[in-house]
């Protein structure tokens, strides 16, 4: 395995970057112990978040638990959906995520129907606990988006940006290599590299973006629901120009449009008209 990663315009060279951790006879993806620190420090912070508004913080880590599980079930779902043909001759590669394969607009999917059927249980109404929740989303995303980094995978078409990649072309899936980089690919201490753009380190710097948005706007709304939809706003509007960086877009059948631009269109567009209707009404106590 060639361990190399470099970001030769930064000065950043690293020459040993794992795929997973050995203790004793067990290898721990570090994939998973990204998304798995980020899962932590999300329910950490949006604990703090139910204390800080009045709300018990035991009921919320029963909620983000339980949701959590049915997140990575709508990620990995949703991912499978759209990558079939790469699973149906091996069903049992389904349940393999250690290579990664979860989408977070599935796992966001997962996770909001997993909040509404929760509300019923903890009678709490869904606006309120979407709030609340959604500030431990973008720094799982933040964490999580690392997952991607030592995979190599998650990257973009040809760049010779400030921040362009190279990643050895031993250790990338070969379907996700375009014209574009094969033209540009690199020898480098004997080996090929190509040259592309981190969109994994996009989407997280965007995401610590977002953070800071719902961090300044979390005592300032004036309905319920307003903080969560300010999350799809504002990370859907960077999902949709990020996505069209991509090689590795999952399509919607038959045609060679991306499913997250799709998907970021829409819930952008409905997330605004509920803002605004939340805003204009002054009956309405949510959004929803």
């Amino acid at each position: 395995m060639d361990e190399r990663i470099f970001f030769p315009h930064l000065g950043l060279f690293f020459e040993h970057v794992g795929k997973s951790l050995r203790i004793g006879g067990f290898s721990i993806a570090y994939y998973g112990i990204a998304i798995a620190l980020g899962m932590l420090l999300g329910i950490f912070a949006l604990c703090k978040r139910a204390e800080a508004t009045g709300q018990k913080a035991d009921d919320y880590i029963d909620i983000s638990v339980i949701t959590m599980v049915f997140a990575i079930i709508g990620a990995r779902v949703y991912y499978v959906v759209f990558s079939w043909s790469a699973y149906k001759d091996n069903m049992l590669s389904v349940f393999n995520i250690r290579e990664g394969g979860l989408a977070i607009y599935g796992g966001l999917i997962g996770g909001v129907i997993t909040i509404v059927v929760l509300s019923k249980i903890k009678k709490i109404p869904p606006a309120v606990i979407l709030d609340t929740c959604i500030i431990g989303v973008p720094i799982g995303q933040i964490l999580g988006r690392w997952g991607n980094f030592f995979n190599r995978e998650a990257f973009g078409g040809y760049t010779d940006s400030l921040f362009a990649m190279q990643l050895p072309v031993s250790e990338v899936r070969q379907n996700e290599i375009t014209k574009a980089m094969w033209d540009h690919v690199a020898e480098i201490g004997g080996a090929q590299f190509i040259q592309v753009h981190p969109t994994f380190l996009y989407e997280s710097l965007w995401s610590c973006l977002v953070l800071i948005m719902l961090f300044l706007m979390r005592n300032r709304t004036k309905k319920s629901g307003e903080l969560f939809l300010l999350y799809v706003i504002g990370y859907g509007t960077g999902r949709f120009f990020i996505e069209q960086l991509r090689t590795d877009q999952l399509l919607i059948p038959g045609t060679s449009f991306p499913v997250s631009v799709a998907v970021s269109l829409a819930a952008v567009s409905v997330s605004l008209m509920l803002l605004i209707r939340g805003r204009t009404d002054p009956e309405r106590t949510s959004c929803f």
